[in-house]
């Protein structure tokens, strides 16, 4: 899948937010989980994905399924 500039800065915003899950991702641009580790990989500096590793590894809110609650708000007001 390409990918345009827009829809990339696209994903590493939503991959940065707190409250949105990967799956939410998933769902809008058909890309796993490590498929956006490796577009962060790709994107970012070394420096800035290591911050970003640490800070969404294991975090339930990144994660559906981790979740303490099913129905969540993980669309950012500028997203339609």
């Amino acid at each position: 899948m390409i990918l345009t500039e827009q829809q990339i800065a696209r994903i590493i915003e939503m991959a940065w937010e707190d409250r949105t899950p990967f799956e939410a991702i998933t769902y809008q641009f058909e890309l796993s989980e490590q498929d956006v580790i490796t577009l962060m990989r790709r994107e970012m500096k070394s420096s800035s994905f290591r911050i970003w590793r640490q800070r969404v590894q294991g975090r339930a809110t990144k994660h559906q399924k981790l979740r303490s609650f099913e129905l969540g708000r993980y669309k950012c007001s500028r997203q339609k």
